[in-house]
């Protein structure tokens, strides 16, 4: 079972990049995240949406 949402390592892994750059475009707003007390949290269809728009020539 997939989760819904991931953890910036869970990110990481998924999208091949490294935690730091993944922690760098979740700060940068250009993955959309949110904060939960100190650690980022990502939505899987946030992600899965990032991704439709990233195929479909779009630029973060």
């Amino acid at each position: 079972m997939e989760k819904e949402i991931m953890t910036i390592s869970q990110v990481a892994e998924y999208l091949q990049l490294s935690e730091m750059t993944t922690y760098k475009l979740v700060q940068e707003g250009k993955i959309p995240g949110f904060k939960i007390g100190r650690h980022w949290r990502i939505k899987r269809d946030d992600l899965h949406e990032l991704i439709e728009r990233l195929k479909n020539s779009e630029r973060i």
